[in-house]
């Protein structure tokens, strides 16, 4: 594949989108990403659809992570139903258009300059 990070400029923020080595910009379903807004904030979001978690839980069960599959839990978890980065961009602008990103995202902190 190509670069892992994979950016996007918006105009009013920027993303970028941390790919894994398999994961297709198109279809990925489990991704950690950035927002980046005009204010200098930086904000993390974990994007995942319902797929994937309970693909993961499923796995769990058998691991025995997180109580055997028992409950998901992230910090600044995300979820969308459809995988790829378009559909994140989407979530991203949706947020925004909500009044976030504070109280739904994560703030990683302020980038000066």
């Amino acid at each position: 594949m190509g670069d892992p990070l994979h950016r996007v400029d918006k105009g009013h923020f920027k993303a970028l989108f941390m790919l894994g080595a398999e994961d297709d910009e198109m279809s990925v379903e489990n991704v950690d990403a950035q927002l980046h807004l005009p204010d200098g904030t930086r904000w993390s979001a974990t994007f995942m659809t319902p797929r994937e978690i309970e693909r993961i839980m499923n796995r769990w069960r058998t691991t025995g992570e997180e109580g055997g599959g028992a409950y998901f839990q992230c910090r600044d978890l995300v979820v969308v139903p459809s995988g790829g980065v378009t559909a994140m961009v989407s979530a991203f602008e949706a947020i925004l258009d909500s009044g976030g990103p504070e109280g739904y995202l994560q703030l990683l902190g302020t980038q000066s300059g």
